[in-house]
């Protein structure tokens, strides 16, 4: 599968594999747990975070983790982001701090 992944004016088309995303329904089940007790978008702390709350959440931790050119974790955020929200064609990820500005786009 396919997540496409805008920061600044990069385009990245990360190609994660479908057993990841199928297959690691236990590890994305626990990080939901832990977004069920709240967690900070920005500034903003978020007591229940919904579907795109999370999203946005992940997201971040995906830019840390290509900044860090962690590519295993950068590779199960994705994975988490395709397997929550099939239907998520791009992230257009925040770099100044504000996880809430972080665009969430839909295939069609």
């Amino acid at each position: 599968m396919f997540l496409n992944v805008i920061i600044d004016d990069q385009i990245y088309r990360l190609n994660v594999p479908d057993e990841i995303v199928t297959d690691a329904g236990d590890f994305f089940d626990r990080m939901d747990r832990e977004m069920d007790a709240g967690c900070q978008l920005g500034r903003e702390w978020v007591r229940q975070p919904g579907i795109e709350d999370r999203l946005r959440v992940v997201g971040d931790r995906l830019l840390s983790a290509l900044e860090r050119e962690n590519h295993d974790v950068g590779r199960m955020m994705a994975a988490y982001i395709l397997n929550r929200a099939p239907s998520v064609d791009t992230l257009s990820l925040d770099t100044t701090g504000e996880i809430q500005n972080t665009e969430i786009r839909y295939r069609a």
